[in-house]
């Protein structure tokens, strides 16, 4: 059984540094993709940034590109999400899911399905609010 646990989250300070992590046990594939997902107070669950880790390609929700990065170590665990300048519209939820394959597909959303079915696994999140 996948299992994913977050970590990073906290409160910060408009235009700071967030750095989550989303570290993976279980894994039977080497071909998976990873999503952060976010889900602001009151409001809906949104795709932020998600990455494949056969071949490293990403995709990003667009209010957040230039600002958010998803990355791994040499396509190993942990996946992480950074940003150098958060908003106040950053703050939420975030949590992070997997399943195999290619899975980045990009909506009107963000890229991800945003169904947990959709999904092998699934974080239960860390909470991040960014003041102004």
């Amino acid at each position: 059984e996948v299992q994913l646990v977050e970590s990073g989250g906290g409160w910060l300070q408009a235009g700071g540094s967030l750095r989550l992590s989303c570290t993976a046990s279980g894994l039977t594939s080497s071909d998976y993709s990873i999503v952060w997902f976010r889900q602001p107070l009151g409001k809906e669950r949104e795709g932020v940034a998600c990455l494949r880790t056969m071949d490293g390609k990403t995709e990003y929700l667009d209010s957040v590109k230039g600002r958010f990065t998803i990355s791994n170590d040499k396509f190993k665990n942990p996946v992480y999400l950074q940003s150098d300048s958060v908003k106040p519209e950053d703050t939420g939820v975030y949590y992070c899911a997997l399943d195999v394959g290619y899975r980045c597909v990009l909506g009107s959303t963000g890229p991800g399905d945003l169904s947990m079915e959709a999904w092998e696994a699934w974080g239960k999140g860390t909470l991040v609010v960014v003041s102004t």
